[in-house]
C-alpha cells in the first residue's frame, strides 16, 4: 500500500518501540482506522541502538505495573506475531559499594515487595556467583531481581507492528509530517510530503523529534538528546547467555551479555548534551562522533569491576543519541495547549522497557478519554512552559542522565539549570540564610542555616545535616510564630455570572458562601477520584480566588477550563506571578499580625477560613485565615509589587516575637502532624475522598450535584476495600520517606504514600492506605497489629484515623 489515506481515526507520528507498541494497543482495542507515520523507517532513530534492558522496578507501584506488563507482553509477543523478539529472563542484579547505596537498594527492594515482584537481598559472594567473572572485593551487598529480561530491540518493535497490522492499522515508512493542522484550538490532521491526512487524534511519538513536532502544533515538549555510550566486545569465555543483567550504579555502569559479547554501557555524571542546532534531515540508523575519552573512566572502572576485560578486544564503541526531560521522567498524554493532540515521548533511556506499559494505557486514554490509572508521573501536564526553552533543556540534559545511576537520596535536590524561578523574596530569604531547594523550576527556601552554618546538603538516609535546624523551625510554629515564603503556589481567579455554577459542578464543596469565605474542596473525576485538592476563596459576587500546588499549575488549570461551557459567562486567568503568599503560622502569629495592622483579626471578627483585605505597611494586602501547618495563622497574599516591602515590615517586627523564617521541609513535618493530605502522593485519582478520609469536604446534597457525585454515594452505600491511615514508628530512630511497605498482622496490606519526622510528635510519621478486599472500616484498622518496613527490617507501629497532633483542630481555630 502506498497511497495514504485522506481521513483517519488516529494518525500516530513516529514509528519507534513507543509508537507501535501505541498502535499494536489500539488494535487491541479495534482500533482500526489508525494510521502509523514514520519519516525514514521503523526503529532508525534511537530505538534500533537501545540496549534492550528489560527492568521492572520502577519509582511509583503504577510504574512498576506498567513496566512488569511489558515484560510480560514481550514474553508472548513472538508466539502471537510469529516474529522473534529476542526476549529472555536471566533477572538483573545491582551491586553496592558502600552502606549507603546497600540501603538504597535494599530500600528499593522492600518496595518492591509492596508491589509484587520477586527480589532477593545478597551477599558479595552470592552476587558472584550470580555473575562468576566479576570481582566483590568492594561489594557491600547486592539485590537480585529474577524476573527482570533483555530484549532485541529491532525484532521487538517489528513484532509489534506486526500486531498492529494483524489488527488493522496502517504503517507508512518513508513519510515525514511537515505540518500539524489545527483548528479552534484542536488538531484537525498533519501534512506529510505525501499528502494531508485529517484526523481526529494525532499522536506524537516522535522520540528526540518530539519537541519540534510539538512547535508545529503549538505544544510544549520539554525534552532534549544525550550522547549515550556503549562498548561491544569480542567473545570470551565466561560470557554466557543466562547472565543476568549487572548494574555497578557507583561506577555508573551496566553489563549485559550479546551473543557471547559483553555489552558495556554508561551513565555518566556529566553528559553532553546533542542536536543543539537541529536533527539532520537524513538521520537514520545514524551513529555520533565517538569521543572515547569521555568513556574512559567508565571503561577503567569496568576493567577493576570485570578484570577479564582487561584482555578482550572491543569489537565497537558506539555513540547514539537518546532523549531526556528535565525530570528523568517520561512525557504521557493529552497536551494542555491542543485538544486531542497526545504525546509518548522522552524515554530517558528506558523506552524499551516502558513501551507496553505506556503503550496499553495511551491507548485506553485515548479511547476512553481518562487514564485508566493515576498517571500523574509521567502525565505532560506536570510540566510548565519554561521548560520548553532550549537553553534549560540542555543545561538540565548535562546532569539528568547521569541521575539514573546517581543515588537517589532523599530530598536530592537538581544542581543544574538553576535559578529559572525565583519568588519575589529570593533574597530577602537568601540574606536570611535559606537553602533553596528547586520545584518545577522554583526557588524555595527549605530549609535555614544558622550564623556560620553553610546553607549546603549533605545527603544521606538518616538524619541529614538540616534536620535539627529544620526541627527548630518546625517548634518555632508549634510554640511561637513562624514566616513561610508560599509564593510558589499556583492561583487562578474565574470570574462572571456563571463562575460559581462552573465551580459548583467541577467541586466536591459548596462554593455558594458569601463573599471572604474560603472553601477547602477536592474536584473528582466521574468515577469519584480526587483530581486535585484545593481552595477557593470568594473574593467578589462573580469572583474566585483558586489556589492550588505549584506541581498542578498547569494540570488544575487545563482541567478547570476543559470543563468550562462554551456558552458560559466565566473566565479563567492564571495570576500566579502576581502575587507573592507570606505564610505567618503559629500560636502567637495573631498578636504580631494585630501589632501592624488595625483591623481586627480577633476570633469573632476574623473567624478560621475566612479572607479579607488588611491593611499592613504600605499595602493592602489579602489576609486568608487558612493553614497547612495545623496551627492559627494567616496567609498574605501580596502584590508581588509590594512583596518585599510587606516582608521588611514583617521582618522589622518580627524580633520583638522571636519570628522565625521557616522552609518547606518543616512545612512537610508539621502537615504530617496534622496528617493533611498531599496530592500526588497521599491522595490521587484513584483515591476517593471517602477513600482519603476527607468525607466532611464533601457537599452530598448540593443542588446539581457535582462531577463523580454517584460514584460516591455508591461507594458511601457499599463501604470501601481501603482507608487512609497515619502512622507513628514506635522506634524514634528509623526515617520514613515513602513506597515503605505496610505489615498487618504479618501480612502486606499497603506501603507509606508520605513520610517524615515528626518533631513535637518525637517520631516518624508516615501516611499510607490500608487495604482488604473484604472491606476496611474503624474496627478493622484498630484489630490490627501493625509494622513498618524499612530497607528490609521491620517496625512495629501505631496506627490512626485521626491526627496524631491536635485532633481536634483545637488550635487550628483558636
Amino acid at each position: 500500500m502506498t497511497d495514504i489515506p485522506n481521513h483517519a481515526a488516529v494518525v500516530i507520528v513516529g514509528g519507534g518501540v513507543v509508537g507501535c507498541s501505541l498502535a499494536y494497543h489500539l488494535a487491541k482495542l479495534r482500533q482500526s482506522d489508525v494510521v502509523l507515520l514514520e519519516r525514514k523507517q521503523l526503529t532508525c532513530g534511537t530505538t534500533w541502538h537501545a540496549a534492550g534492558l528489560v527492568g521492572q522496578l520502577r519509582a511509583t507501584q503504577n510504574m512498576t505495573r506498567l513496566a512488569q506488563y511489558t515484560a510480560e507482553l514481550f514474553a508472548g509477543l513472538e508466539a502471537e506475531t510469529g516474529q522473534a523478539t529476542g526476549f529472555v529472563q536471566y533477572g538483573s542484579l545491582s551491586l553496592a559499594t558502600g552502606k549507603e547505596r546497600f540501603e538504597e537498594l535494599k530500600r528499593g527492594a522492600s518496595m518492591a515487595r509492596c508491589f509484587g515482584l520477586e527480589v532477593e537481598v545478597i551477599t558479595a559472594s552470592e552476587a558472584q556467583s550470580k555473575w562468576p567473572l566479576i570481582n566483590v572485593d568492594d561489594v557491600a551487598g547486592a539485590v537480585f531481581l529474577p524476573k527482570d529480561g533483555k530484549v532485541n530491540p529491532i525484532d521487538v518493535t517489528h513484532a509489534l507492528a506486526k500486531g498492529a497490522r494483524n489488527g488493522g492499522v496502517r504503517i507508512f515508512e518513508d513519510t515525514g509530517v511537515t505540518a500539524i493542522h489545527k483548528k479552534g484550538g484542536r488538531v484537525t490532521g498533519v501534512a506529510t510530503d505525501k499528502g494531508d491526512i485529517k484526523a481526529d487524534v494525532v499522536v506524537n511519538c516522535a522520540g528526540m523529534w518530539a519537541r519540534e513536532l510539538g512547535l508545529m502544533a503549538g505544544a510544549n515538549i520539554p525534552l532534549h538528546a544525550a550522547e549515550h555510550f556503549y562498548i561491544v566486545t569480542d567473545n570470551f569465555d565466561g560470557m554466557t547467555p543466562d547472565l543476568p543483567v549487572l548494574r555497578d550504579p557507583d561506577n555508573c555502569a551496566y553489563f549485559k551479555e550479546d551473543a557471547g559479547k559483553l555489552l558495556l554501557g554508561a551513565f555518566e555524571p556529566v553528559a553532553k548534551p546533542w542536536g543543539m542546532e537541529g536533527i539532520p534531515e537524513d538521520f537514520a540508523f545514524t551513529e555520533l562522533q565517538p569521543d572515547f575519552d569521555h568513556f574512559e573512566p567508565i571503561l577503567e572502572n569496568a576493567m577493576k569491576r570485570l578484570p577479564a576485560l582487561e584482555n578482550v578486544g572491543v569489537q565497537l564503541f558506539f555513540n547514539g543519541p537518546e532523549s531526556f526531560t528535565p525530570d528523568d521522567r517520561y512525557l504521557l498524554g493529552p497536551t494542555p495547549e491542543v485538544e486531542n493532540f497526545y504525546v509518548a515521548a522522552g524515554f530517558n533511556s528506558i523506552g524499551i522497557q516502558s513501551a507496553g506499559g505506556a503503550g496499553r494505557v495511551l491507548a485506553d486514554w485515548i479511547v476512553d478519554g481518562r487514564p485508566p490509572v493515576d498517571l500523574w508521573d509521567v502525565d505532560i501536564r506536570r510540566m510548565l512552559p519554561f521548560q520548553g526553552s532550549a537553553t534549560y533543556l540542555h543545561d538540565r540534559t548535562v546532569e539528568g542522565l547521569g541521575l539514573l545511576y546517581a543515588m537517589h537520596w532523599p530530598f536530592r535536590q537538581f544542581d543544574s539549570a538553576r535559578q529559572a524561578r525565583t519568588t519575589p523574596l529570593h533574597d530577602r530569604m537568601a540574606a536570611r540564610g535559606a537553602c533553596f531547594g528547586e520545584a518545577g523550576g522554583w526557588e524555595r527556601p527549605n530549609w535555614f542555616a544558622p550564623e556560620g552554618v553553610e546553607p549546603a546538603y549533605r545527603y544521606s538516609y538518616s538524619r541529614q545535616n538540616w534536620f535539627e535546624y529544620s526541627a527548630a523551625e518546625h517548634m518555632a510554629v508549634r510554640e511561637g510564630v513562624g514566616l513561610l515564603d508560599q509564593s510558589t503556589f499556583a492561583k487562578y481567579l474565574l470570574q462572571g455570572r456563571d463562575a460559581e455554577a462552573v465551580l459548583n459542578h467541577v467541586a466536591a464543596n459548596d462554593v455558594s458562601v458569601p463573599v471572604g469565605r474560603i472553601v477547602y474542596t477536592q474536584w473528582l473525576n466521574d468515577r469519584g477520584g480526587i483530581e486535585t485538592d484545593l481552595t477557593i476563596t470568594r473574593v467578589g459576587e462573580e469572583s474566585f480566588l483558586i489556589v492550588t500546588a505549584f506541581s498542578s499549575q498547569v494540570r488544575d488549570f487545563h482541567h478547570l477550563k476543559s470543563h468550562i461551557p462554551s456558552d458560559a459567562h466565566a473566565v479563567l486567568t492564571d495570576v500566579g506571578a502576581g502575587m507573592a503568599v507570606i505564610g505567618i503560622m503559629g500560636p502567637k502569629s495573631r498578636d504580631f499580625l494585630q501589632s501592624l495592622t488595625s483591623d481586627d483579626l480577633s476570633n469573632e471578627a476574623f473567624p478560621f477560613a475566612s479572607s479579607r483585605e488588611i491593611g499592613l505597611g504600605y499595602a493592602r494586602v489579602r489576609a486568608s485565615r487558612i493553614t497547612y501547618v495545623g496551627e492559627l495563622g494567616w496567609e498574605l497574599y501580596v502584590g508581588s509589587e509590594f512583596a518585599c516591602g510587606v516582608y521588611d515590615t514583617l521582618a522589622a517586627a518580627g524580633n520583638s516575637f522571636d519570628l522565625r523564617h521557616v522552609g518547606m521541609h518543616a512545612m512537610n513535618s508539621l502537615r504530617m502532624e496534622k496528617a493533611y493530605r498531599h496530592w500526588g502522593h497521599d491522595i490521587s485519582d484513584e483515591d476517593t475522598p471517602i477513600e482519603a478520609g476527607l468525607g466532611f469536604a464533601v457537599a452530598w446534597d448540593k443542588p446539581d450535584g457535582f462531577i463523580g457525585r454517584e460514584a460516591l454515594l455508591e461507594q458511601r452505600q457499599n463501604g470501601v476495600t481501603k482507608r487512609l491511615v497515619q502512622f507513628a514508628l514506635d522506634d524514634p530512630e528509623p526515617l520514613l520517606y515513602h513506597n515503605e511497605p505496610i505489615w498487618r498482622d504479618d501480612e502486606i496490606v499497603g506501603y507509606i504514600r508520605s513520610g517524615m519526622f515528626g518533631h513535637a510528635i518525637g517520631k516518624s510519621l508516615g501516611m499510607g492506605y490500608v487495604e482488604n478486599e473484604g472491606g476496611v472500616d474503624a474496627d478493622f484498622i484498630k484489630s490490627g497489629r501493625y509494622e513498618i518496613e524499612i530497607a528490609c527490617e521491620r517496625y512495629p507501629a501505631t496506627a490512626s484515623l485521626r491526627p496524631f497532633y491536635d485532633p481536634k483542630n483545637e488550635r487550628v481555630k483558636s
